[in-house]
């Protein structure tokens, strides 16, 4: 098996997860806290499917894996996306919850 396709998929389980979760929570309160996560998960999810693509050899055109490509900056984009974006909501979810117990 591909190793890129293999930690990929096992990137996947936790990925998945997460953004299960980021689902289940802007379905219950629509505000900008949870669509900061959403937006924050669905972008490692993007990270999880570029590998992925990567590994399976689909879209060449975008030209995975080499430097200065779209695949590449594609990938860069998501993964700083979502290391910002759901970390921000989840303090400002935290903070908001000290405030009062309700989400």
């Amino acid at each position: 098996m591909n190793p890129t396709l293999f930690k990929a998929l096992i990137a996947s389980v936790p990925a998945s997860v997460l953004f299960t979760g980021t689902v289940v929570l802007f379905w219950k309160v629509r505000n900008l806290v949870s669509l900061l996560q959403l937006v924050g998960a669905g972008s490692l999810v993007m990270v999880v499917l570029v590998h992925v693509f990567e590994a399976l050899h689909l879209f060449p055109s975008m030209g995975w894996g080499l430097e200065h490509s779209v695949g590449h900056y594609l990938d860069i984009s998501s993964i700083v996306a979502g290391f910002t974006l759901f970390p921000l909501g989840y303090l400002f979810q935290g903070l908001r919850m000290r405030k009062s117990p309700e989400l």
